[in-house]
């Protein structure tokens, strides 16, 4: 039986109530505005965590959860011609979003995204030299968290790197 009740919990550790299905819906509701509502507050922070990342020319590099694509923007002029970015997001508009940025930039030859859950990664294993994730963790409920990032863990190649942005 699945406990629904916050207080069953470690004291201080939240969880994630809300559905896949509930944010893939939120996500898809709020795509338009989306970037209107995160730039001030989540850009700053996203842009330290690229930094952090330092992508370099040749590289892969997945994006997880990458909204209307703006950091995949940014990847995708540091891998460079010879590099490669991936980008899995729930949300199919969000992912028609980004496409057409990828599109407006002239990046979507370096480019390749993926609607899907990223707790279920579609990638072979040892393929993305980095991992970059911004504002998504929080979307996985608290004790999903180990699997997830054996998941994330599996794609990596040996000693790759992982920039985390999160609440």
């Amino acid at each position: 039986m699945e406990t629904t009740n916050v207080n069953d919990y470690e004291p201080g550790v939240l969880r994630v109530f809300q559905s896949k299905e509930e944010t893939k819906a939120f996500y898809n509701k709020i795509a338009g505005v989306y970037d209107l509502l995160s730039e001030h507050a989540e850009r700053p922070m996203r842009e330290k965590g690229l930094a952090m990342l330092s992508a370099q020319p040749g590289e892969n590099i997945l994006e997880i959860g990458f909204g209307t694509g703006h950091c995949l923007v940014n990847l995708a002029k540091s891998v460079g011609a010879e590099g490669r970015v991936y980008g899995i997001d729930i949300s199919e508009r969000m992912v028609a979003l980004a496409d057409e940025l990828m599109a407006r930039e002239s990046l979507s030859d370096r480019v390749e995204l993926s609607c899907d859950d990223a707790e279920f990664l579609p990638y072979r294993s040892e393929s993305p030299d980095a991992i970059f994730a911004s504002f998504t963790l929080e979307f996985f409920d608290t004790p999903k968290l180990p699997e997830v990032f054996k998941e994330w863990k599996r794609v990596f190649n040996p000693g790759g790197r992982l920039a985390v942005v999160s609440l």
